[in-house]
């Protein structure tokens, strides 16, 4: 399955939402399964475009080091 960029992402879901394209169309020109335009149809109904933004959280360094502690 290729790498599928964050914009790609969107455009699929529009051009589904679009109606104008069946899922099955979509993920074919993508090279992905129709599963995955599934995945991402729920994701941006549900999130938006945030949906398909990284998120990364950020613990605070004692939090890491409780971790690490307990893990030893």
């Amino acid at each position: 399955m290729a790498k599928v960029s964050v914009e790609q992402r969107i455009q699929a879901v529009q051009r589904y939402l679009n109606g104008d394209e069946s899922m099955s169309e979509i993920a074919k020109d993508i090279g992905v399964t129709d599963r995955v335009v599934s995945d991402w149809i729920r994701r941006y109904q549900k999130n938006g475009v945030e949906a398909f933004l990284k998120s990364y959280t950020k613990y605070s360094a004692d939090y890491k080091m409780n971790v690490l502690n307990f893990m030893n």
